[in-house]
């Protein structure tokens, strides 16, 4: 029998993963794991919903750490589309519609990664076009549509996953945040 990997943190033989039960990734969602989220060192924001000021000029920090993040979202979200949702479709055809829902989300949601990167880039280059404030926009930006898209997620896929997911490999690109 194929191993399967069940939600809520249910470890089948073979199938590890380093999050306890009932936590991320499917569970409740920690969208503060971001590097520049708020309430972490490296964010200047001081709550949910507060503006947030533009990162400091020249602050490496944000090359570093928020793009690294930011690769490792982008191969999470790839192996999820490529892998688990394809492994859920071919178990659960039912749930096409909201697989379609969650890949737009990843396009959303990568296309600001694609701004966060560029902007970075400028701002660490010293580009005189690098707009400090624009980042900030984009964090939160970031921010709110991954707050929403992992509370449809786990609202539209808890059942499905607690049922447990036949393993064919999807669960490496998505339980184990890596950068290539």
């Amino acid at each position: 029998m194929t191993d399967r990997v069940r939600h809520g943190g249910a470890r089948p033989k073979g199938i590890r993963h380093p999050w306890p039960p009932r936590q991320w990734p499917y569970g409740r969602p920690q969208p503060s794991t971001h590097p520049c989220a708020p309430g972490t060192a490296s964010s200047p924001r001081r709550g949910p919903r507060q503006p947030r000021p533009p990162p400091p000029a020249g602050d490496d920090h944000l090359l570093t750490h928020c793009l690294a993040f930011c690769t490792a979202l982008t191969n999470h979200h790839q192996g999820e589309d490529d892998g688990l949702f394809a492994q859920l479709l071919r178990e659960r055809p039912d749930l096409a519609p909201t697989m379609a829902k969650l890949v737009e989300d990843h396009g959303f949601i990568s296309a600001i990664l694609t701004r966060v990167r560029d902007l970075t880039q400028q701002s660490a280059a010293g580009s005189p076009d690098a707009d400090r404030e624009a980042i900030a926009r984009e964090l939160d930006g970031l921010a709110a549509i991954m707050e929403s898209h992992f509370g449809y997620e786990e609202r539209a896929l808890a059942a499905a996953l607690d049922a447990g997911v036949d393993d064919d490999g999807w669960s490496r690109p998505v339980l184990q945040f890596r950068t290539p």
